[in-house]
C-alpha cells in the first residue's frame, strides 16, 4: 500500500473548506408486510450539514433513528468507491420482527468553511 501523502497546507483560513453530502433517509419495506416501528413506507428525513429535518407532522421512532444515526456522518463524507460505506445503503429496523429498512441516499453536495463550523483553528494558520 502506498504511503498516505500529507494534506497540503492551506494558504488562508478563508480558503479552508470541506464538502459533505446531503442525505435523504427513507423507510422502505417489502410490499404487504406488517410494519411494527410506527413508520410508513416513504416516511423520510433529510440531513443537510448537521441539520436533520422531517416533513411537517411526520415523526420517526427513536429506536430506528438510533440504528441509523452512527452511520450518517460517515455517509456524508466522500468515500472510496470500493468502501462498503459507498455501496451499502440500507439499515435494518432494530426490531427483529419488523421488515422495514432505512435507505440512505446521497442527494447532493454542500460546501462548508472550516471557520464557520468550529472555533478550533487549523494547524499553521493564524487565529
Amino acid at each position: 500500500m502506498p504511503p498516505v501523502s500529507p494534506v497540503p497546507p492551506v494558504a488562508a483560513a478563508e480558503e479552508a473548506w470541506f464538502e459533505l453530502y446531503d442525505l435523504r433517509v427513507e423507510v422502505v419495506s417489502p410490499p404487504g408486510e406488517r410494519i411494527l416501528c410506527g413508520a410508513r413506507v416513504g416516511d423520510h428525513f433529510e440531513l443537510r450539514g448537521e441539520m436533520l429535518t422531517l416533513p411537517p407532522g411526520q415523526g420517526i421512532s427513536i429506536y430506528s433513528l438510533a440504528a441509523v444515526l452512527p452511520l450518517l456522518a460517515a455517509k456524508q463524507r466522500v468515500t472510496d468507491p470500493n468502501d462498503w460505506m459507498s455501496t451499502d445503503a440500507e439499515v435494518a429496523c432494530p426490531d427483529p420482527n419488523c421488515p422495514t429498512r432505512l435507505r440512505i441516499v446521497r442527494t447532493g453536495k454542500r460546501r462548508f468553511r472550516h471557520a464557520d463550523t468550529t472555533v478550533v483553528p487549523l494547524p499553521g494558520l493564524p487565529r
